[in-house]
């Protein structure tokens, strides 16, 4: 089965797990720092705070920025579940904004058209968090305009983008945004196994972040209320959680770091590829966009059904019985029994839903060489038919 992505482990990688497990740290020594400091380095932002997972990552950010019982955080509903589950962790309540068919991803558009619609009825949103899906960059500049002019925050979920850049600065500048969050879950762009990241030019909330990850618990003698006790001494001025990454963890992400480049640029080539081989088929291949250069996480197609007879389900089960491990991302999260539970209804986000009826993610990981993309297209040719 060629699976739809797929991590690239060195023999570098190997050995930089080896050292820490042979180090008097296995967590919270420096490798956790020292991955931080490159990633921070990497896109020119002031602060990182790296955690256990991109989940927990988008839950600190929400609780740095206050975001709590009554409010609002609007997303994208083409997503992961954690981009709006952050909310509900914090109390908070869950909208969402249909997507762009050609970039699927967040609509500047219909987001400013519910703004106003929301500021006539009082129930504005704290947060926005623009998903940058597939690692193709959300309109950040026009999403920003917004947020100056209805006072919302924004979390850039970027769990697909590392690597990716925007107006000719890296994803994770926060140039337009207050925080950014990255995935190094295995299939992503680099990976620590588990584990994420958040992203800020905001001391104060670097600091928030920090305390949220380590149970609340601060050494540092200007957060405490008194005078320390002794060299021992700390104590819990929040209520946090346990969400720190690993020096093993943090080992595999500062040597997945050095080919990051080379990863997202592989990629690349394996789109362009694809947007080649596909052109003559029944298919709508991804836009990329002038303003950014993708991560390229995923290269996700849209079925032409209009064009074909086999329905969607039947290409997508074809594909995995001719051994290709295709993939659908995402389910619309406002369709899961959870989110229907809460009122939300078929229906309700048209653009959003008509991608989930089209889209199969292709095979995508640097790795993917000629040969295996070549049995990809004939598979998917045959699948059409």
């Amino acid at each position: 089965m060629i699976p739809y992505g797929r991590q690239d482990i060195t023999q570098e990688d190997i050995d930089a797990v080896i050292e820490v497990l042979r180090s008097d740290f296995l967590t919270q020594g420096p490798k956790a720092p020292q991955f931080e400091a490159a990633l921070a380095r990497y896109c020119d932002a002031t602060h990182a705070v790296a955690v256990n997972s991109a989940t927990s990552a988008l839950h600190i950010a929400c609780l740095a920025l206050g975001l709590g019982k009554g409010d609002w955080l609007w997303t994208t509903p083409v997503t992961f579940v954690a981009s709006s589950n952050c909310a509900l962790y914090c109390g908070a309540k869950v909208e969402f904004v249909d997507i762009d068919p050609r970039t699927y991803n967040l609509d500047p558009v219909a987001l400013e058209r519910k703004l106003i619609a929301a500021e006539a009825a009082g129930t504005l949103p704290k947060v926005v968090v623009p998903v940058h899906l597939c690692g193709e960059p959300c309109d950040m500049q026009a999403i920003h305009a917004l947020s100056l002019r209805f006072g919302f925050k924004i979390i850039e979920d970027a769990s697909h983008a590392v690597g990716g850049s925007y107006q000719g600065r890296k994803i994770g500048a926060c140039q337009y945004s207050d925080i950014t969050v990255f995935s190094f879950h295995p299939v992503k762009i680099i990976t620590t196994a588990e584990g994420g990241l958040a992203m800020t030019n905001d001391a104060d909330l670097a600091e928030r972040m920090e305390l949220f990850r380590s149970h609340g618990i601060t050494r540092d003698p200007a957060l405490m209320t008194h005078e320390a006790d002794g060299g021992w001494y700390y104590q819990q001025i929040e209520l946090g959680y346990n969400y720190r990454m690993t020096e093993i963890q943090a080992a595999l992400g500062v040597s997945q770091m050095k080919r990051l480049d080379t990863f997202v640029a592989r990629r690349h080539q394996i789109a362009d590829r694809y947007d080649r081989l596909l052109a003559s088929l029944p298919v709508t291949t991804p836009v990329r966009g002038q303003d950014g250069y993708s991560g390229l996480h995923l290269y996700v197609i849209r079925l032409n059904l209009d064009q074909i007879n086999p329905t969607h389900a039947q290409v997508f089960e074809r594909l995995r019985a001719a051994g290709i491990g295709v993939n659908l991302h995402y389910i619309p999260v406002h369709t899961q029994p959870y989110y229907q539970a809460m009122g939300f209804k078929v229906g309700d986000y048209p653009e959003a839903e008509a991608y989930y009826s089209e889209a199969i993610s292709l095979p995508m990981f640097p790795n993917l060489d000629d040969a295996l993309q070549d049995e990809v297209i004939a598979a998917l040719t045959q699948a059409l038919q």
